[in-house]
This record gives structure tokens, C-alpha cells and sequence, in this order.
């Protein structure tokens, strides 16, 4: 049986990333590394592309976390399997092992990399999508060592030469626009020097999902959800003419809707 398998890192700091895929290089060499990724987004996205054997995904990234990106991937690449990269205390680690998935503790040593390395070759059990989602409930309450940030509430954008004062709830969506972002409210848009993947943790996760590498879109503003052929999804807007596409791997944010 030939060992070519391949794998994506998720890891949102240049240096650990780098870090990781060179260690990867030298304990597993026949690995395939075929995406880098350092955001959640570009994980999910990679996931869906590639559906690689191996994803090790840093917990805590811009956006969406390595547990939502773990979640997503239950259905963008159900034969991945998942090796979290955590800076979690022993209760998280305690409950990834009773979860029986793999992890690697930050800073990640070599002797524990190899190990890891040594399971996914040997193919030991991992677990099935129902035990990995019960696996992430466990996870997702635990609480969060850095500290809760609050959800902003207003945001100071421009348009032309006036500065606006938008309300976040009034925000239908936020579209990336290079190293901007484009802010879309039902009476027009507006520009916000923050990029998009540093605006979206500062959001208030049970109202704004992102739903493509490029945008998040206020869940209240949605009028309808439109499935295609291909996966791939169209938002309807209450109060905005355009529709927004959903990509393929983030249908499965609105399964139950």
C-alpha cells in the first residue's frame, strides 16, 4: 500500500506555520502538504479542493475557528481526518482524549509530532462524524483562556469624503474589497479600513457567518437560501437587490435553516 497521503495546515501565524510544515517534512516525508492556510476560510476552502487525508488546524484563527472548521469539514471532506493544534489547558486536552482524536500542544515538539505522525499511519480509529460533533459541543463550551472580546456594536466607515457611524446590526453584509472591506447596509455602502478577517472575530458570531472567503453576511438580513446542482448556494437579501454567493463548503452553516 503506498503511503502518499496529503494533508492541509491551518495555522494563522507565519512563523508556526512554517514551523510545522517543515517538521512535517521530516517526519512524515511522504506527505503531501497541499494547502497553508491562515485563516479559517481558506481552510474550509482547501478542505473542499483537496478533501486531504490529514488537516491540522490551529484552534484558535481569524474567523472561523479550527473547531468550526472542523465542523464544516463533517461535510466538505468527510474522510479527513482532524489533529487540532491547541494552546488549550489539560481539561481541553483531557477531553480530546477522550474523545480519542489527535492533538499537538503549542509549542509543538518533535517527539510528540512524530508520534501523531506514527498513529495516522497506522490508521488507528479517529472518530466518526457523530463522535467528532459531540467532540466539538465539549470543546466549544469550554472557556475561552484569552479572554472574551465584546462584539462590536458601531463602526466608524467612509463614504467619499464623509465619515458614517453604522449601527453593526444594520450591516446586511461585509464584502472584502483588497486590504479593505466594503460595508453593505440597506441604504448603501461604505468603506472600513479593517480586513475582512480581522473584522470578523470582533462580530457577534450568532448573527454574522461567513459564507464565502469574501464575505459575511448578517443572518437577520437573509431573505432565502437557494441550493444548486453544485453545492454552491445564492443568498436573498430583505433590502438589498443583489444576491451573495454561499460557497459549496459553507452550506452546511445553514443545513437547519
Amino acid at each position: 500500500m503506498t503511503d502518499a497521503r496529503t494533508c492541509i495546515v491551518a495555522e494563522d501565524e507565519a512563523i508556526l506555520r512554517h514551523s510545522l510544515v517543515a517538521e512535517l517534512r521530516r517526519a512524515w516525508p511522504a506527505l503531501q502538504v497541499v494547502a497553508e492556510c491562515e485563516d479559517g476560510a481558506s481552510a474550509v476552502e482547501a478542505l473542499a479542493e483537496h478533501t486531504p487525508d490529514v488537516a491540522f488546524l490551529d484552534i484558535r484563527m481569524p474567523g472561523l475557528t479550527g473547531l468550526e472548521v472542523a465542523a464544516l469539514a463533517a461535510e466538505a471532506s468527510p474522510r479527513t481526518k482532524i489533529v487540532f493544534v491547541t494552546a488549550y489547558d489539560q481539561y481541553a486536552i483531557d477531553a480530546f482524549e477522550r474523545g480519542a482524536i489527535d492533538y499537538l500542544l503549542k509549542p509543538v515538539k518533535p517527539e510528540r509530532l512524530d508520534a501523531s505522525v506514527a498513529r495516522l499511519q497506522a490508521q488507528d480509529a479517529l472518530p466518526d462524524a457523530a463522535m467528532l460533533a459531540t467532540l466539538l459541543d465539549k470543546l466549544g463550551a469550554l472557556p475561552n483562556s484569552a479572554g472574551a472580546v465584546e462584539p462590536l456594536t458601531w463602526l466608524t466607515a467612509s463614504a467619499g469624503r464623509e465619515t458614517r457611524l453604522i449601527l453593526v446590526d444594520d450591516v446586511a453584509y461585509f464584502q472584502a474589497d483588497h486590504k479593505y472591506t466594503t460595508v453593505v447596509t440597506a441604504e448603501g455602502e461604505a468603506l472600513l479600513r479593517t480586513p475582512l478577517r480581522e473584522l470578523l472575530p470582533r462580530l457577534d458570531a450568532n448573527s454574522f457567518k461567513q459564507i464565502h472567503r469574501s464575505t459575511i453576511v448578517n443572518l437577520r438580513a437573509i431573505a432565502g437560501i437557494v441550493r444548486d446542482d453544485s453545492g454552491r448556494g445564492t443568498v436573498r437579501l430583505r433590502h438589498r437587490p443583489e444576491t451573495l454567493t454561499v460557497s459549496q463548503p459553507f452550506m452546511a452553516l445553514f443545513k437547519h435553516m
